[in-house]
């Protein structure tokens, strides 16, 4: 069965979409720890992060960098942190999270950023319009 991931990719979910080329698709978490929480996939569905491609897993950093550097123009926070923990979805993703304490990088436990549906798409389109 397709991946959550896959089936966004193929069109059948919609998301709030960042950035896209032929192999990766950047896009907004729809349950973010932080305003600005930004997902960074491989097209291709591939569970586990160190079972990619080395073109495709450095292609991927490249990718992320980018879309890093576009979220960190647009939403106001020390710095953008990546965490890789790829257990939740069996697809392999980057997180990036803007970052202002520790307690924006604490997983359980912690309520997560609510959003309207409007205020995702705007922040997807102005973080899109920075890439």
């Amino acid at each position: 069965m397709p991946s959550i991931f896959t089936r966004i990719v193929n069109g059948e979910i919609p998301c709030h979409k960042i950035a896209e080329t032929d192999d990766y698709l950047a896009f907004l978490d729809v349950r973010p720890q932080a305003f600005g929480h930004t997902l960074c996939i491989t097209k291709q569905e591939i569970d586990y992060v160190f079972d990619v491609e080395d073109e495709l897993y450095q292609g991927l950093w490249m990718f992320a960098k980018k879309v890093a550097k576009a979220v960190k123009k647009t939403v106001p926070c020390k710095r953008v942190c990546v965490v890789v923990i790829g257990d939740e979805v069996p697809h392999t993703h980057v997180h990036l999270i803007p970052f202002n304490s520790m307690e924006d990088m604490r997983f359980s436990g912690r309520a997560k950023v609510e959003l309207s549906s409007e205020q995702m798409a705007e922040l997807a389109a102005k973080i899109a319009a920075a890439v």
